[in-house]
C-alpha cells in the first residue's frame, strides 16, 4: 500500500509494508491481549495492597494485644506496685 500526502507545502510519501503472517487484525488483537494484561496486572496490584492492608491490621492488633498482656503479668508478678501513692507535707 502507498500514499502520498501534502504537508506545508511539502510531499510526503508513506510506504508501508504488510510482512507475510502479519496482517491489521494481528495489531488490533495484540492491542486487546495487552489491554487485557494490563488490567490483570492493575488487579494483582490491588489484591496484594488489600493483603498488605489486611497484615499492617493484623501486626497492630497483635502488637496491640501483647502491651496489654505485658502490663497484666507485670500487676500480677508485683501487684502491689502503684497501688499507693506515697505523699509527704
Amino acid at each position: 500500500m502507498q500514499g502520498s500526502d501534502e504537508v506545508g507545502g511539502a510531499d510526503i510519501s508513506l510506504t508501508i509494508e504488510i510482512t507475510k503472517g502479519f496482517d491489521i487484525m494481528d495489531i488490533a488483537a495484540m492491542s486487546v491481549m495487552l489491554n487485557q494484561a494490563k488490567v490483570v496486572q492493575q488487579a494483582s496490584i490491588s489484591v496484594l495492597k488489600m493483603a498488605i492492608d489486611t497484615g499492617k491490621t493484623q501486626m497492630n492488633d497483635i502488637v496491640q494485644i501483647v502491651q496489654e498482656n505485658t502490663k497484666m503479668m507485670e500487676q500480677s508478678i508485683n501487684p502491689h506496685l502503684g497501688k499507693n501513692i506515697d505523699v509527704n507535707l
